[in-house]
């Protein structure tokens, strides 16, 4: 196809064609032909939305049939563009995804093993089994399990089927992180100082640990670095990583000695449950740097290209939150020579497919390699939306030997686009420890303009402690920054899920802090801005006053529709005063007294002496509701609300408990009983559902506050459990295999 289709998120729903705003259109002089987006089918709905205007054409041979080795939202992905190049597809699935959304989008599906990743998507006898039985001829391995499997790779190979991805020799080069910084070294890339070589055990990781930081001045790796020191050691802080890890498993940040040990231990365990390989890696940690990476491809004929460069540093546990493309840090010259580098790296190992370059990035712009992903990234929809390329398409046409369609000159920067992963986990929880459950009631924002979800999941999935809690990815386009955060916060506020804990709130504070806005950010953000821990939204005194007066419209409309039966009125035991309304709200353990009226759809709510007007359809049966509170727009939705006269309300993003009754009720409610809160200083409870690893105390044991009881697996994540004070151990309640939910006994203190 000539030219480069020039990308933007357009809104697509049932039933009807969209075609791209004009204005977001001029941006490449490379632009032929605007087509009409294609049309999506309800099923097709249900997941990834959206891509960039792409040219797919039929007369242009690839493959027959395409295995997706993956599950979740990345296969439904591969699938949607695998449909649009006319490729039939075979799903794999666990036991526990018999039901899932990619199972039912692929032209067939097979079943390789039970629920754990390592007797499923990680067995890779079963997986070529699958291959065989469907006669599949291509894999696409999506990111994590077996996508930089060297193995998996040499197993397809002698079987004649194509792995959708580089070559094993690119896959063991670039997958293992040692071998790849030295290579790095050789392509004349920015590398960081740290240990060449496999770390044997917890000893030697001290000792390397100490070491690293005295620098070979000849490099002068740290001239123009500034580190933060924790440690009077020269060598701390340092980064351990497992060698052939990703996605942020297996990486611990250790300050001393006592925390090089620990993190060595949980590194490896953590490395050999995601990846069956428990290698690990150390090297200087570059303390408040920026993580932004440079996404290239490559095909078999020697060439490559870099498609500019997504800003990765929003991250909580090493694993990225939100990211943007482009970066608002980097300069053209910046930008051009980490391109450069990367693309040089790529061809020296001769690259061929989609991968991701990693760099970590100083204040003064100086650029370090940090890694390379031979994969598809995660957050790879955001270079599809400024570029236009459909990069699963790209990796399709690579590995089936057509040469790239593209040079360099033809890439564009065309507008802007951010991307939140939507996790189900509880934010509140050192930004987010996993919640498992089933989605009761889910509904993506796909009615807004410029927003892409892509998902792998439906109202009634179940969230499970075998997989990653990622819900979906949250993308939203705008001609600028400032309009796709704009979408994005809208985009967030329609987002309807309900059954698990979700981090919606984390992700609307991190766009609207002024420091995101401003794009003063580095890896360290999260702890930075919220050093105590994320708490929610902090009300102004215009949006408490606002969220009053919701909620009490709301109280008065339930009220007022619960006299109605069938269309007409019921008859009242005692006659309700129906024109104003007393009533006392608490929130956040302060009263307030309020009244209101109601005209129509309009209520009248008096608050702190303030009169406001709240306008609504007031359909409480829908999950999502727009008010209009003195001219200003809101979107909130209701979440429950109890006959004692609680209301959950999310409003701005965090959901806030709401007390509302009305005068002659709370006057009476003073006379109920409270609930006597727990005395958790002599419990240890589990913060996340999980498993058992390991448990260090028994019944007798005195331990001191700080120290390990037990560490609990929770989707491939190693937690240590440690005892709040020091005491003597009362009872046990879990013992290593166990699985064990949110709050469950695990220790009793004497």
């Amino acid at each position: 196809m000539a030219g480069l289709w020039v990308g933007a998120v357009a809104l697509v729903t049932a039933g009807r064609r969209g075609r791209l705003p004009p204005q977001q259109l001029m941006r490449s002089a490379a632009l032929r032909t605007l087509k009409h987006v294609p049309h999506y089918s309800r099923q097709h709905l249900l997941v990834s939305r959206g891509l960039g205007s792409v040219g797919y054409d039929p007369s242009e041979k690839t493959f027959d049939k395409i295995l997706i080795a993956n599950r979740g939202e990345i296969a439904c992905r591969v699938i949607k563009t695998c449909k649009k190049m006319g490729i039939k597809t075979v799903a794999i699935h666990s036991d526990a995804d018999a039901s899932s959304v990619h199972v039912k989008m692929a032209d067939e599906a097979v079943c390789v093993g039970p629920a754990p990743t390592s007797k499923s998507y990680l067995n890779m006898d079963a997986i070529m089994e699958a291959i065989k039985k469907t006669r599949a001829q291509a894999v696409h391995p999506g990111y994590g399990f077996l996508s930089e499997n060297k193995e998996f790779a040499k197993c397809l190979a002698a079987e004649d089927v194509i792995f959708i991805g580089p070559d094993t020799h690119a896959i063991q080069a670039m997958g293992d992180k040692i071998e790849s910084k030295l290579l790095a070294k050789k392509a004349n890339v920015n590398t960081i100082p740290g240990f060449d070589g496999v770390v044997k055990d917890a000893d030697e990781a001290v000792r390397i640990a100490r070491e690293i930081g005295r620098v070979d001045e000849e490099e002068g790796l740290f001239q123009l670095m500034v580190l933060e020191v924790h440690s009077p050691r020269s060598g701390y802080p340092v980064m351990i990583k497992a060698s052939a890890g990703g996605g942020g498993k297996g990486m611990r940040i250790a300050w001393d000695d006592e925390e090089t040990r620990d993190g060595f231990r949980f590194s490896s365990q953590e490395a050999a449950s995601s990846f069956g390989d428990d290698r690990l890696l150390i090297e200087k940690f570059i303390d408040n740097p920026r993580h932004i990476e440079i996404q290239v491809l490559g095909d078999k004929h020697g060439n490559a290209l870099w498609l500019n460069e997504r800003e990765c540093s929003i991250q909580r546990r090493n694993q990225k939150v939100v990211e943007e493309a482009p970066s608002i840090f980097l300069d053209p010259e910046t930008r051009r020579a980490m391109g450069e580098q990367a693309v040089a790296l790529a061809k020296a190992v001769k690259y061929s497919s989609a991968g991701t370059v990693e760099f970590l990035v100083d204040s003064k712009k100086n650029f370090y390699f940090l890694e390379m992903n031979t994969r598809l990234q995660v957050e790879h929809p955001v270079t599809e939306c400024i570029t236009g390329l459909d990069l699963v398409q790209e990796m399709i046409r690579v590995a089936k030997g057509y040469p790239l369609r593209h040079k360099q000159a033809d890439i564009p920067i065309n507008g802007w686009a951010v991307e939140c992963r939507v996790y189900a986990e509880d934010p509140y929880k050192s930004f987010g420890l996993p919640s498992v459950g089933r989605l009761s009631q889910y509904q993506e924002p796909i009615h807004l303009p410029g927003v892409r979800v892509d998902s792998g999941i439906q109202p009634g999935s179940d969230i499970s402690i075998y997989y990653d809690p990622m819900i979906s990815k949250l993308i939203t386009y705008g001609s600028d920054r400032t309009e796709a955060l704009k979408r994005m916060e809208d985009a967030l506020d329609n987002y309807v899920i309900r059954g698990v804990a979700h981090n919606i709130a984390l992700l609307r504070e991190v766009i609207i802090n002024s420091r995101f806005v401003k794009g003063d950010i580095n890896t360290k953000f999260l702890s930075d801005v919220y050093p105590d821990g994320f708490k929610g939204h902090t009300l102004t005194e215009n949006e408490r006053k606002q969220l009053l007066a919701i909620a009490s419209s709301l109280f008065v409309a339930s009220q007022l529709r619960a006299q109605r039966f069938q269309e007409h009125s019921r008859v009242p035991v005692v006659k309700l005063d129906t024109v104003k309304w007393e009533l006392s709200i608490k929130l956040h353990d302060e009263d307030y007294t309020v009244t209101a009226s109601n005209s129509g759809s309009t209520f009248s709510v008096e608050v702190d002496g303030s009169k406001l007007n709240v306008t609504s359809t007031w359909n409480l049966a829908s999950p999502l509701l727009s008010v209009n509170v003195d001219g200003t727009e809101r979107t909130v939705q209701c979440l429950s609300r109890e006959a004692g006269g609680s209301m959950n309300i999310q409003f701005l993003g965090t959901v806030y408990k709401v007390h509302i009754l009305t005068k002659l009720a709370a006057e009476l409610n003073k006379f109920m009983l409270k609930k006597v809160a727990e005395d958790t200083s002599s419990i240890l409870r589990s913060p996340m559902p999980g498993v058992v690893v390991a448990v260090s105390v028994a019944p007798g044991d005195m331990v001191a506050e700080g120290q390990e009881i037990c560490v609990i697996e929770a989707m491939k994540m190693q937690n240590s459990m440690t005892a709040g004070k020091t005491g003597k151990v009362k009872s046990v309640q879990c013992r290593a295999g166990d699985t064990v939910g949110e709050g469950d006994l695990l220790v009793e203190l004497e």
